[in-house]
C-alpha cells in the first residue's frame, strides 16, 4: 500500500511516500495507518466496498462487528464478513490491499471468528480491533491469549497486530482513571510487538455524560473529553517508549448546517488559486474536521477514526509533510551537538535537544505521507485528491 498511489501527482512531491506493507517497520505501518475508515459488517458487499475504497485512496480498512451492528444483525454480518475475507484472499495481493482490520465484540467473539474463519480468511487481515478494551479487569490479557494462539504457526511478517479501544466509563471518569490507564501501559508495554496502535473511542467516553458534539466543534471544545485525550497522551503517547494514539472519530455526514462562522482561512485557497475548493468544504461542514485534524497532532495524536469516504482525502491531505516542517526537522536530527539555530524558512527557533523526538515523528511521517514540493500546501494535495 502507498497513500496517494491513486493520483497523477509526482509533481505534488519533493519525497513521495513510501511502501508500506507487512514486513515494514511497525512504527511506520502504525503512522501509515492515516484515516481508518470503519465500515459495518453488515452490508451486503463488503468486498466491492473494501476494492472501491482502496482505489479511492483508503489506506486502512475496520470491518465492524460490533456498534455498527445491531444485535440481531450479527450472525448475518458475521457471514457476510467471512465471506469477504475468503473472497478478498483468493487472489490477494498485499500490493492492492489495505491494512485492513476485523472489529470483533469481547475476547470469545475472537476465539469464535478465528475458528470460524480459518487461516486463509485472515490471512487478508493486519490486524483486530479491540472494543472496550479496560472494560473488564482481564479482558485484555484474554484478548491477548486469543492473538499468541492465532500467531503461534504464523511466520513473523504475516502476525496479527492488535488495536485496543479506550472507550469505557473507568477511562473517562476522574477517580478511576489514574489507575486504569496505568494498568493498561503496563500491559500494553508488555505486549508491545502486539500493538499497532491505541484508539480512542470519543462516542463511548462521550455517552458517560450523555454527550455529543457537532460538526461546528472539536472533541477539544468538550472539556471533559478532551481531559481524557490529555490523559491518555500523558501516560500512552509518550515519545520515547509511547504508542501510537489515534485521533478520535469525526462521525459527521456532509451537512450544510451550521451555527458558528467558520476558522478554514481564505487565504491558503486564494493563493492556490482555488476558491471553489473551500466553498466546497464549507457547503460540506468539513470545516471542523480540518481543524480537529490541526488539533489531534499539536496534542500528541496521529492518524484519525472516519465512517465516510469523503473523510480520508482530507485526513490525508492534512498529512503530508511541509518542506518546511521537513527542513526544520532535517536540521534538528542532523545537529546532534545540540544548540539552537534559526529555521532556513527564518520564521522560527529550531533547539536541537528539544525538538529531536519532534523531528523523528516528523520524518516518519514524512515516510508515510511523503514531503510536498516547497510551493504545494495541502489545499493542492486536496484538490487534487477530490477530482
Amino acid at each position: 500500500m502507498r497513500h496517494f498511489a491513486q493520483l497523477d501527482g509526482q509533481d505534488l512531491f519533493l519525497h513521495p511516500p513510501e511502501d508500506v506493507h507487512r514486513g515494514s517497520d511497525q512504527d511506520l505501518r502504525a503512522v501509515a495507518l492515516g484515516a481508518t475508515l470503519y465500515t459495518p459488517g453488515i452490508r451486503p458487499d463488503l468486498v466491492r466496498d473494501v476494492q472501491r475504497q482502496t482505489a479511492l485512496g483508503a489506506g486502512s480498512i475496520v470491518l465492524c462487528l460490533e456498534d455498527s451492528v445491531a444485535d440481531a444483525d450479527l450472525p448475518v454480518a458475521e457471514e457476510r464478513v467471512g465471506d469477504a475475507l475468503r473472497a478478498l484472499a483468493a487472489d490477494a495481493d498485499d500490493a492492492t490491499l489495505p491494512q485492513l482490520f476485523l472489529r470483533v465484540r469481547d475476547p470469545g467473539h475472537l476465539r469464535r471468528l478465528v475458528e470460524r474463519f480459518g487461516d486463509r480468511a485472515l490471512d487478508v487481515l493486519s490486524g483486530f480491533v479491540l472494543p472496550k478494551f479496560e472494560d473488564a479487569p482481564d479482558s485484555g490479557s484474554q484478548y491477548f491469549d486469543v492473538l499468541d494462539d492465532l500467531n503461534a504457526s504464523r511466520p513473523e511478517h504475516r502476525r496479527l497486530l492488535v488495536m485496543p479501544i479506550l472507550e469505557s466509563p473507568s477511562i473517562m471518569h476522574r477517580e478511576t482513571r489514574t489507575e486504569a490507564l496505568a494498568a493498561l501501559r503496563d500491559l500494553l508495554l508488555a505486549r508491545r510487538r502486539d500493538v499497532l496502535a491505541v484508539r480512542i473511542g470519543a462516542t463511548d467516553l462521550s455517552s458517560v455524560f450523555g454527550l455529543r458534539r457537532s460538526s461546528d466543534l472539536t472533541a477539544y471544545d468538550v472539556q471533559v473529553l478532551a481531559s481524557v485525550i490529555g490523559d491518555v497522551v500523558n501516560v500512552l503517547g509518550r515519545a520515547r517508549d509511547g504508542f501510537v494514539v489515534s485521533g478520535p472519530v469525526w462521525e459527521h455526514y456532509p451537512d450544510a448546517d451550521r451555527v458558528f462562522r467558520t476558522q478554514l482561512r481564505a487565504t491558503p485557497f486564494a493563493e492556490a488559486g482555488d476558491l471553489a475548493l473551500r466553498r466546497q468544504l464549507l457547503l460540506e461542514g468539513f470545516d471542523g474536521l480540518l481543524r480537529e485534524v490541526t488539533l489531534d497532532r499539536a496534542n500528541g495524536l496521529t492518524g484519525k477514526t472516519v465512517i465516510h469516504p469523503r473523510h480520508v482525502p482530507l485526513v490525508h491531505a492534512m498529512s503530508v509533510v511541509s518542506d518546511e516542517e521537513f527542513s526544520d526537522a532535517s536540521d534538528v536530527l542532523a545537529n546532534v551537538a545540540g544548540g539552537v539555530a534559526a529555521s532556513r524558512y527564518g520564521n522560527k527557533m529550531n533547539e536541537m535537544k528539544p525538538h529531536h523526538d519532534w523531528a523523528v515523528r516528523t520524518v516518519l511521517r514524512a515516510r508515510a505521507f511523503g514531503v510536498a514540493n516547497p510551493d504545494v500546501t495541502f489545499v493542492d494535495v486536496l484538490e487534487r485528491s477530490l477530482t
